[in-house]
């Protein structure tokens, strides 16, 4: 049969493609083969799923689809240009005023390719039956659906119009405004300084995490006045729409569509300024060549690119480094390896993959083992501006291969993954795990996560003498960071002295001059054994609320044990801040101190407790100093209660305004054990944790541990990591005799060898960059992102995800 009868017959397998069918012609659904590889990509022209061609085949086995496009790209060579490389001034990629991606450009042809014999007809062609032209132009003409995946260009969000600037009220006070000689009117500070538009008043910005910057005083300032907006001096220019203008209430830096009208009210004539200060968004540039970036990227070194299996880098689809790092780290431990590469054969993940391969997490983690461990795409990458007809040179980098499909399924049940947004590593880490346990619910004996999961035991023990014991399961170990156990306290108090002499001359301190506190992990794995006092336990031997004492121990040894530090904490005004710390991490562990005992002999646990416990142990307790005083000033006491309550014991004058305008409440002589078998969490307080990034239930569990107060819930969460997987402390009791779940984990020696750190760079987990180091061959390796090279010096101080390997004695 000639090959246009053969197509002929096969028509009946030849679709249209439809608006909302996802068509696939940029990568392999089984491989991170491309168009640019060796064989091409094959476009299966009923499923419109590609197919690299070692993989085709198999779709042909499976499905008995017979006809396809083949999709191939050649590099052009085109002479390199001589262009001078122009400084960035946005923080994006392939974008004007961004880094330049210098993307190669590629000639494509396209063909029908008819399996299983591989029949080749040209395209385009006019005797092609139209059924397969329209097919093949549809395809063509579609965006992709790894594209729409994918931006190619990270930025951040454009800013938006202040709802402030076009009803400002300015103060006529006399105020006007020279073109230069400015300082702050609250302290000696010279730069960074900041005009608020409405009267006029030149204060200095706020102080950054790690001590430069200002002293607070405009938005101090703000927060004193209530005025909202303020230009920072030094970025006014003719061109107004580079000035920095920011909105104290949206928090944020906006546009002001009236800010030469306003700039004009204080005698500013914007066209005869110079820049002489750095925008909010080009100081966030400029931290890409700061210490942190530069120590922990280990930029300047003479990093040596590694090649071959286990050293493929992870193109960055988009601020999804907390993504690579972290995988980077899985595909490192024997448990990962063994189950999605050595055991786990890419055709034997594709027969067992629905119909539609993209959707499988099975399918796209043994892609991914594939891709990252079989060293096919760990290669030299070619250089960009090869000469014209010459022979394409090699690069010392290489392309890497992206881990679109991947991403899509991973974070398709998780909204914040889903975007293109920065994430925490620790979280995604967390929602990995359990989306891989999930999947193996079925087979546990299999599931790689397992080598990850311990026990954690808490002891409870209060003044009656009784105790509890109560069992959780997890994968990580979040540990506090002591600053007062810092190992080097002579020289951060002379720092602080210098730091202090900087400022009184407004001057800020250099990079190479900070001195950072240095905590033995020791002294971290400490605070997580350390007693801790539990006020208003309820207790079920007292039948009362009373202060108990809580010490953890870990009832298994995983093979894998990840430690979370917890560098970021809260400060007044709900702003999250990174401690600048160090942890001196030793290469080698032992915590078999750190093993739970048990029940001991001797010991009595307290009484289950019943409903009625249940009712008294959520029940909130009032101050009784706040309720004193008000009983003092002739109120009744029960209304005093339900008014310490109410303010959470916020104080005497909140208590007091409070039962002032609730004393004719219906309900205000109900019980105040009543009132709180009826009582509901404040849905607004709720929504203010929520917006800090926690999840509902934490929030509300939070809010129920703090009796509704936000700055105490939020202490909790930062002080109660696991707070999502643990039961209610207050009313468990239980035998020591292990569950069966707790049976079934992995247990052996507590010594432990740091393999793997994922560090972190950045003043929030919600944004920065994150990078892999890996003990790999006997040597560390550095993962960042598609960059993969031996490792000259390790940040290990810096990590902000340690990941030991337990060592078999």
């Amino acid at each position: 049969m000639n090959p246009m009868d053969l197509l002929r017959s096969n028509l009946s397998r030849v679709r249209i493609p439809e608006p909302t069918n996802r068509i696939f012609k940029q990568e392999c659904c089984v491989s991170f083969d491309t168009p640019r590889s060796e064989g091409g990509l094959f476009v299966d022209l009923n499923s419109f799923l590609a197919y690299g061609k070692d993989h085709v085949g198999w779709n042909f086995e499976k499905t008995g689809n017979p006809v396809y496009l083949h999709i191939k790209q050649t590099r052009k060579l085109v002479a390199p240009e001589d262009r001078p490389s122009k400084k960035p001034t946005l923080l994006a990629i392939g974008v004007e005023g961004g880094f330049d991606n210098n993307e190669a450009e590629y000639d494509e042809t396209h063909s029908i390719v008819i399996l299983p014999e591989y029949v080749t007809l040209s395209y385009p062609s006019v005797e092609l039956p139209e059924k397969v032209r329209l097919a093949v132009d549809a395809i063509l003409m579609a965006e992709g659906a790894e594209r729409k995946e994918q931006v190619a260009a990270w930025t951040a969000d454009k800013k938006q119009t202040s709802a402030y600037a076009m009803n400002l009220q300015q103060i006529d006070n006399g105020v006007i405004i020279p073109p230069a000689g400015w300082k702050c009117a609250k302290c000696d500070k010279r730069d960074n300084l900041w005009l608020n538009l409405t009267d006029g008043m030149i204060l200095c910005g706020r102080r950054n995490w790690d001590g430069t910057g200002g002293n607070n005083h405009a938005v101090e300032h703000y927060k004193e006045t209530g005025y909202p907006l303020a230009v920072k001096l030094g970025t006014i220019t003719s061109d107004l729409e580079g000035a920095d203008v920011f909105s104290y209430p949206e928090d944020d830096s906006v546009v002001d569509p009236l800010l030469a009208q306003h700039l004009a009210f204080f005698g500013i004539d914007f066209s005869s300024l110079q820049k002489t200060e750095m925008t909010t968004a080009e100081r966030e540039l400029d931290q890409n060549t700061n210490f942190d970036w530069n120590r922990i990227q280990e930029s300047g070194q003479d990093v040596e690119p590694l090649f071959g299996p286990g050293y493929t880098g992870l193109v960055n689809l988009g601020n999804s480094c907390y993504l690579a790092a972290t995988m980077q780290v899985m595909f490192s431990t024997h448990a990962f390896c063994t189950r999605y590469y050595t055991q786990e054969p890419l055709k034997a993940a594709f027969e067992a993959a629905p119909a539609d391969p993209t959707v499988d997490l099975n399918m796209q983690l043994t892609k991914l083992a594939h891709g990252l461990l079989s060293g096919k795409y760990s290669v030299p990458a070619q250089e960009k501006d090869a000469a014209a007809n010459a022979a394409p040179a090699t690069d010392t980098k290489q392309e890497g291969i992206p881990p679109r499909m991947f991403k899509a399924v991973i974070a398709a049940s998780h909204p914040e993954f889903s975007s293109m947004r920065q994430q925490d590593a620790l979280e995604f880490f967390l929602h990995f795990v359990d989306q891989v346990e999930r999947v193996h619910s079925g087979k546990p004996e299999v599931d790689p996560t397992k080598s990850f999961k311990f026990g954690i035991e808490e002891r409870i023990s209060c003044p009656s003498s009784k105790v509890a014991y109560n069992r959780r399961l997890d994968y990580i170990l979040s540990l506090g960071i002591p600053l007062d156990e810092a190992t080097n306290k002579e020289e951060l108090a002379a720092f602080q002295k210098l730091k202090m002499e900087r400022i009184s001359e407004g001057k800020d301190v250099t990079n190479e001059e900070i001195v950072r506190p240095r905590v033995p992990l020791e002294a971290c794995l400490a605070t997580f054994s350390a007693p801790e006092e539990l006020p208003d336990f309820y207790s079920t031997a007292l039948k009362a609320k009373t202060t108990a004492t809580k010490s953890a121990g870990l009832t298994s040894f995983p093979d894998y044990l990840v430690l979370h530090m917890r560098k970021f904490v809260m400060e007044a005004g709900w702003v999250p801040k990174k401690l600048d710390v160090y942890i001196d991490v030793p290469d080698i562990i032992d915590i078999s101190h750190m093993r739970s005992k048990g029940l001991q002999p001797g010991e009595e646990l307290l009484p289950e407790g019943g409903p009625e416990d249940e009712v008294q142990s959520n029940k909130p307790v009032a101050n009784k100093d706040i309720v004193s005083q008000l009983v003092s000033m002739g109120f009744n006491h029960l209304h005093c209660e339900k008014a310490a309550v109410n303010t959470s014991n916020a104080g005497v004058e909140e208590a007091m305004n409070w039962l002032l305008s609730h004393m004719d409440d219906p309900d205000i002589d109900m019980p105040l054990s009543q009132e709180t078998q009826c009582a509901a969490i404040d849905q607004s307080k709720v929504e203010t944790l929520l917006s800090f990034g926690f999840s509902e239930e934490v929030a509300r569990n939070a809010l129920k541990a703090s009796g509704g107060d936000i700055e105490k819930a939020t202490d909790w969460i930062f002080n109660n990591p696991d707070a999502s997987t643990s039961s209610d402390m207050d009313a468990a009791t239980s035998s020591t005799a292990q569950t069966p779940a707790d049976a079934g984990l992995p247990d052996g020696g507590g010594k432990y060898r740091l393999f793997g750190i994922v560090s972190h760079i950045g003043t929030s987990t919600q944004c920065g960059h994150y990078v892999a180091h890996i003990l790999k061959d006997g040597r560390w390796v550095i993962f960042n992102d598609n960059k993969v090279g031996a490792s000259v010096d390790p940040p290990k101080e810096m990590g902000y995800l340690y990941f030991f390997e337990r060592l078999n004695s």
